[in-house]
């Protein structure tokens, strides 16, 4: 029983951690463009500003379990099969990526304008006041964020176990629900518990950590 705990983890482990990371490549400039492109903001642009919001509301409102079966056509087209770890990545990123988006464009938000306007004042550049002021004053709620992500993302993955998505969800449905073990169906429960857990201490920790650097 060790052992299928053991592979269940580490296919649970494989599928959200990879999903974060695709998606944080997407969902940050995103959230990043939303940011700056708000009124009255260094790179003020209404129109780009509200269609890509209008569409990260749309991927937003959709349940995952609608879109795990929804896009299984492209799931396919992209890995070649729907079923497995590897192919349920494919809905987790699209799923947690508005999400990203929106945590990111909450995070830099939070950096005072004054901190902009005076990186500006002082000759910086417009590439220089992204990427040297915003993202690294803002870098300490956006470990906040992709942390509730990453939370998020080990529930959904549990989910992804309906349609053969592997991993604790589905051991916990086959062999613990269908399978009436019930030991087997706790197990995967904690240590469900223990992954959100040591995701939610990692992350508060270096929030935290950065939350103390200041900008040289």
């Amino acid at each position: 029983m060790v052992d299928i705990l053991l592979e269940a983890t580490l296919q649970t482990l494989y599928m959200v951690f990879v999903s974060v990371f695709f998606a944080s490549l997407a969902g940050i400039p995103l959230g990043l463009i939303l940011v700056v492109t708000d009124e009255g903001h260094i790179l003020e642009n209404p129109y780009l500003k509200n269609s890509l919001s209008f569409i990260i509301n749309i991927l937003r409102s959709v349940p995952f379990i609608i879109l795990l079966v929804a896009i299984i056509p492209l799931t396919r087209l992209i890995v070649g099969t729907a079923i497995g770890t590897t192919a349920s990545i494919v809905p987790l990123t699209l799923a947690a990526t508005p999400f990203v988006a929106r945590v990111t464009e909450t995070a830099l938000k939070e950096v005072p304008w004054g901190v902009v306007e005076a990186g500006l004042a002082m000759g910086g550049s417009k590439s220089y006041v992204l990427f040297k002021i915003i993202l690294r004053e803002g870098r300490s709620a956006l470990i906040r964020g992709i942390t509730i992500t990453t939370v998020n993302l080990i529930s959904y993955s549990a989910m992804a176990g309906l349609v053969g998505g592997k991993g604790l969800g589905d051991l916990a449905i086959r062999y613990g629900y269908q399978g009436r073990n019930t030991t087997i169906l706790y197990s995967t429960v904690l240590i469900l518990v223990v992954l959100v857990q040591i995701v939610q201490h990692t992350g508060n920790y270096l929030a935290n950590k950065f939350d103390k650097t200041k900008i040289n």
